[in-house]
């Protein structure tokens, strides 16, 4: 009854207390928003050989965007890895914390050491310092006899209280994920690149349920399915499979780059690409979760993709069809000078770039002419790779020598013809500079064989064409070799006789 008393006499007094306004109440101070914070954990420093040791990261105050592998550790096998989300509200306020795990089942027992490592988590560099950890012997099973008589122990008693422990049950949800293969045409001609992606798509729900299972032995027979024999393959440059955020029909995936390349039809024969299949690891979940267990059992489930079809159209006829090479190009050209004399060798270099099979441009074939000497050329190829487009740069570069005087109109001289697929029509890249030329005209070659070395004076002009073997000297020195056997042996008898 006191008590009774007491809770009326506190809520009479805080009742009265008068309330105040919107205008009066103290303004709250403003949340700032969240920093991203990243942090690597390690697994116990000892444990038995029959459990895992793990490293771990935690994210917090951000979504998981990328990050990089986890380290291999020397004496110990990756084993598969789980990702864990955790959501803290605190006055109002939620938090949340990614932590991904990644698992490694020891070889052997005994003292190993993790190294030092570095990982990187949307664009954060977090450190490791390493451990030195101790992976001891299976634990022994119990082999305690049951009590005598009417003696009972702690699980049967507790075995009578509240029933032997049902089995735990384990359901497979739905997911969303597939795997496409994803063609940028759908029709091209011939020479022509189309780009080729194979991805993997899930939402990011679906983290948390699937994972690669040996993607690295099933690439190559997906890449042997994906190859194609009229075509030339340029594979873009391999990369650790890391997630992308994407929209499709209005809705967030994740979306993982397995493989890409850029295919050149070599004719008007289909490109066809069959149906991969792609085995993924899938976890059913506990129907009744228990808290400080896994809660999830390993499966697997195959994703396949649809076939696809890209229809060659032949190229539009003209006398060079079959030689001209197919892009988007632009010409590119440079003169170390302006104005020459002549017998002066100067360098030009005609540079094509744009997007297209590079490799199939041949350098531009310079007529014969009296009036100049033509050398090379070098050639230099620069190809990119990027954002799933192939292109880059190639540059012929000619050393060159004219003989008579005036302008050297070299747009008569280098041209390239090409097929523009964007347009669907044929063009020409033309040479544009004219370098000056001035001087007497010359009519011989501007080779002079040097004065002041013997070599070119008597050797050069009177010595044999005619070709020998690549090993004659090697034929020379194994002759020798025996001939200096032979007169050893002949030394070794001799002396032998007159003892």
């Amino acid at each position: 009854m006191l008590r009774f008393l007491c809770l009326l006499i506190l809520f009479a007094c805080c009742s009265a207390q008068p309330l105040l306004s919107s205008a009066q109440q103290p303004a709250k101070p403003p949340v700032a928003a969240p920093v991203a914070q990243a942090e690597l954990e390690l697994g116990p420093a000892a444990f038995p050989i029959t459990e895992y040791f793990t490293i771990s990261f935690h994210l917090r105050g951000a979504a998981l965007e990328r990050y990089s592998a986890f380290p291999d550790v020397e004496g110990f096998k990756k084993s598969g890895k789980s990702s864990t989300t955790t959501t803290r509200i605190v006055e109002g306020q939620t938090t949340t914390e990614l932590t991904i795990t990644q698992r490694y089942a020891a070889y052997a027992e005994g003292e190993l050491v993790v190294k030092p490592f570095t990982m990187t988590i949307n664009g954060l560099t977090v450190r490791s310092n390493g451990l030195t950890v101790r992976v001891g012997a299976a634990p022994a099973a119990s082999t305690t006899p049951p009590a005598a008589g009417g003696g009972m122990q702690g699980i049967g008693l507790l075995d009578k209280l509240f029933g032997k422990p049902k089995p735990q049950e384990y359901v497979e949800p739905k997911d969303n994920a597939f795997l496409a293969l994803v063609p940028d045409k759908t029709s091209v001609f011939v020479g022509e690149g189309v780009h080729i992606g194979l991805y993997f798509y899930l939402t990011p729900a679906d983290q948390g349920l699937l994972d690669f299972f040996n993607f690295a032995g099933q690439l190559p027979d997906i890449l042997q399915q994906l190859r194609q024999r009229t075509a030339w393959e340029e594979p873009f440059n391999e990369q650790e499979i890391v997630p992308e955020s994407v929209t499709m029909g209005g809705k967030p995936f994740l979306r993982y780059r397995l493989y890409e390349a850029e295919y050149y039809p070599l004719n008007a024969e289909p490109l066809v690409f069959p149906v991969v299949a792609l085995r993924m690891v899938k976890y059913r979940l506990a129907k009744n979760p228990a808290e400080g267990l896994d809660n999830r059992l390993e499966g697997y489930k195959t994703y396949l993709t649809t076939a696809r079809t890209i229809q060659v159209k032949p190229l539009p006829p003209h006398p060079l069809r079959d030689q001209v090479p197919v892009g988007s190009y632009q010409l590119r050209e440079a003169v170390n000078q302006a104005t020459f004399r002549t017998g002066q060798a100067f360098t030009y270099s005609f540079g094509v770039e744009g997007e297209g099979n590079l490799a199939a441009i041949s350098a531009p074939v310079i007529p014969v002419r009296p009036s100049l000497e033509v050398y090379g050329p070098d050639v230099q190829q620069e190809v990119t790779l990027q954002a799933g487009r192939v292109g880059g740069r190639k540059v012929f570069t000619y050393r060159l020598v004219a003989r008579q005087p005036g302008q050297l109109q070299l747009d008569s001289l280098l041209t390239l013809v090409f097929f523009d697929p964007s347009l669907g029509r044929y063009d020409t890249l033309h040479a544009e500079l004219t370098p000056t030329i001035r001087g007497p005209v010359r009519t011989a070659s501007t080779f002079r064989a040097p004065t002041d070395d013997p070599f070119y004076q008597n050797v050069l002009f009177d010595a044999s064409n005619t070709l020998q073997p690549l090993d004659a000297y090697d034929n020379i020195r194994r002759y020798a070799n025996y001939i200096l056997a032979v007169l050893l042996g002949i030394a070794v008898w001799s002396w032998w006789r007159k003892r």
